[in-house]
């Protein structure tokens, strides 16, 4: 294999990130989250979101989406997410087995973000026994396709929503390229999100994840509620210690804009030098192309992996690993297809 481009989860850990596990490992420290570097990474994060929020870490996304999502919705209600949100289409049902049979109304809408007709004519929709009515909507920041919702996109789709009672939850798995791309951290709580997902793993740690509550209220006991899902860790700083590197260096919003710069360099070659066509807009870390599957099979055999995702397109995602010449390397092999 010459370069994995299925996924931002195929490069390793950034080096602040592992130096931040290193420097957990020396001495002792209390256990179950209780110790400083925990306490330090999740002031980290507050300052970021400028907000004043309880948080959790947690081993995966999946975990920490459906954990949040049990907290908004009843087990005979339901959460309203684009159809093609990770928490829809790659979480094998664990917001429904999390929730004890919380259900998912998926929305249509361009490149990932939910179309606000779609979501307004959901929300009207009359409740009836038979089925299950929406608690909370969840919105994915940046998409699965790659863009990023504006602060007023977010604003016309979350206040309809609140202004039912509902509850409202960000997947931020890859809240870092968000942000790289310019939008800003400090709206998140302010646009009336109750609980978001602060990725950790995308952005270059191991396998972390944090659950920030926004509404405090959600918080009541939520160790128990995380211990009984086997998401609290013994040793919690070395769960919250590869997020700490990146955040104190700076390297969780360095190593997106790189990601997405990389994303840009890519996008404007396949335009320019291929015959291929870009399927959706390049706005974060992922290039979505229209590619025939013969011409896809022989990327992959030359040793670019890519991944065929769920419209058809093939992606490719960048990370804080990936290089310029990598980037001008799978290029001129697109060229030769």
């Amino acid at each position: 294999m010459r370069y994995d481009f299925g996924s931002d989860n195929t490069a390793g850990m950034a080096p602040s990130a592992l130096q931040g596990l290193i420097a957990a490992n020396d001495g002792y420290a209390r256990a179950y989250g209780s110790d400083d570097v925990t306490a330090r990474a999740a002031d980290q994060i507050r300052q970021r979101l400028d907000a004043d929020a309880e948080v959790r870490f947690v081993f995966s996304g999946t975990a920490a989406n459906s954990i949040a999502l049990s907290m908004l919705a009843w087990p005979h209600e339901a959460v309203l997410a684009h159809h093609a949100a990770h928490i829809c289409t790659d979480e094998t049902g664990a917001p429904g087995f999390f929730g004890q049979g919380v259900g998912l109304i998926g929305l249509p809408g361009f490149s990932g973000k939910i179309d606000l007709l779609s979501l307004q004519a959901a929300l009207e929709e009359p409740e009836v026994g038979h089925r299950q009515p929406p608690a909370a909507l969840s919105v994915t920041q940046s998409t699965e396709y790659g863009t990023v919702y504006t602060e007023e996109e977010l604003r016309h789709l979350i206040e309809p929503v609140k202004a039912k009672g509902y509850g409202v939850h960000m997947d931020g798995a890859r809240l870092a390229n968000a942000a790289a791309a310019g939008f800003d951290l400090t709206q998140i709580a302010r646009l009336g999100v109750d609980i978001l997902v602060f990725g950790g793993a995308k952005a270059g740690a191991n396998c972390t994840e944090a659950i920030v509550m926004f509404d405090k209220s959600l918080a009541r006991r939520i160790d128990n509620r995380l211990k009984q899902a086997g998401q609290v860790a013994s040793k919690g700083r070395f769960l919250a210690a590869p997020l700490l590197g990146l955040l104190e260096s700076g390297d969780w919003e360095s190593g997106a804009a790189h990601a997405n710069l990389m994303a840009q360099r890519l996008a404007a070659g396949i335009e320019m030098s291929t015959p291929f066509v870009l399927a959706h807009p390049v706005e974060a870390n992922a290039v979505f192309v229209r590619m025939p599957p013969e011409a896809h099979e022989r990327l992959n055999a030359l040793g670019w992996a890519c991944y065929r995702f769920d419209d058809g397109s093939v992606r490719f995602v960048c990370s804080w690993a990936t290089k310029e010449e990598t980037v001008d390397a799978v290029l001129k092999a697109m060229r030769g297809l």
